[in-house]
């Protein structure tokens, strides 16, 4: 299919969904890479042109930082979708321009506000607006959710006891004392970790504190550590009330990191906690280049005969080769689900606000863009 495909972002991920895109065989793109930088933008155009194996159409916009103006305007005024790689704040903007311009929509973002914000926005959009597709919040919450429908056909079962998701963007090392080390933007982790993450407890939604669940989890024979941390369980608490009696979501790391953020955290005085932890953990966390990404995910109950059940699935992506260049673990699991999202919009039949829980599981899991990067389901 033809598309015109309007990039919000140009930084990693909006860079890594560019190449994508235009190394596909499943749609002829053409692409336009906004940023508020002139700079972002000539980088991102170099990257895609160079990597892609054949030739590209490619077009540079450059964005204000608020409201809009005559080239945003116009790009978007020929554009189908817009994919949304900007920071959460600015998604209502780019949401609006979607809705004045008749494209389609999705983006990235974990934040509550304006991921409600825009669902008021959109609600009666003859358009699809996809939100919250990524890594996390996205691909693990579609995993989760073709589990448990599986679950419940295998089982011929209404209610389960557990739905467990878990997610790591990690260094492929990792030393002493924090066992962690960046490998993407350090901006939002030390909010993950403080603020309450939504979960499902006794079938009911609710808010817990961030990190008040430590626990220890092998996966593919690797130990990790997994605590609660906000943002990524998506709209899932809300959908599967009542049919599950516990759900969260848990990031993974190496074990000792949490006890290292825990003592920083304790060693911390005054009401600014977020950004005096992101400040400690930029001062004494490197960012690396070699990174992996682990995802997990499992549905537990009792089967129609009142036998204890569970289903598992796992996956561990490395950094891959898209066209001639190598994006991270982090880049592909990304930027991968988005553009799965930008192509189920392009083909039709999604109107209006698609929240995770309602995005067709089997299908995105194996379309395309996400089998690519994951192995499919």
């Amino acid at each position: 299919m033809d598309a015109k495909i309007f990039i919000a972002g140009s930084g990693g991920i909006g860079q890594a969904a560019g190449l994508i895109l235009s190394e596909s065989n499943e749609v002829n793109a053409e692409i336009y890479l906004g940023d508020i930088s002139q700079g972002a933008i000539d980088s991102a155009i170099k990257f895609v042109s160079e990597g892609c194996g054949h030739l590209s159409k490619l077009h540079g916009v450059l964005m204000p930082m608020s409201d809009t103006n005559e080239a945003l305007e116009e790009a978007l005024a020929a554009c189908d979708v817009i994919l949304d790689c900007l920071p959460g704040s600015q998604a209502p903007r780019m949401a609006r321009l979607a809705i004045k311009h008749g494209c389609h929509y999705a983006n990235l973002t974990e934040y509550v506000a304006e991921t409600n914000e825009i669902m008021e926005i959109a609600k009666d959009a003859e358009t699809g607006f996809i939100l919250q597709t990524g890594l996390a919040p996205g691909f693990i919450n579609v995993l989760a959710n073709q589990l448990f429908q599986d679950f419940q056909a295998t089982h011929g079962v209404d209610k389960v006891d557990h739905i467990s998701m878990k997610v790591g963007a990690l260094s492929a090392h990792a030393q002493a004392p924090h066992f962690y080390a960046f490998t993407w933007s350090p901006i939002g982790v030390a909010t993950e970790y403080m603020k309450d993450a939504i979960v499902v407890k006794d079938y009911k939604t609710q808010s817990i504190p961030a990190l008040s669940g430590n626990e220890t989890i092998i996966i593919d024979n690797i130990t990790y550590e997994d605590n609660f941390t906000s943002g990524g369980a998506a709209d899932l608490p809300e959908a599967f009330e009542g049919k599950v009696r516990d759900l969260d979501y848990k990031t993974l790391r190496y074990p000792g990191h949490y006890g290292w953020v825990k003592k920083t955290i304790e060693g911390i005085s005054g009401d600014d906690k977020i950004n005096v932890l992101e400040k400690t953990m930029l001062d004494q966390i490197p960012s690396v280049e070699e990174d992996v990404v682990i995802v997990y995910s499992s549905v537990k109950g009792k089967d129609s005969n009142g036998v204890l059940r569970m289903m598992e699935k796992s996956y561990t992506v490395d950094p891959s080769k898209v066209g001639d260049k190598m994006l991270r673990a982090i880049q592909s699991t990304t930027a991968g689900p988005l553009c799965e999202a930008a192509y189920m919009l392009l083909k039709g039949g999604l109107k209006g606000v698609v929240l995770q829980s309602q995005i067709p599981a089997k299908e995105f899991l194996n379309g395309p863009f996400v089998k690519g990067i994951y192995g499919g389901y």
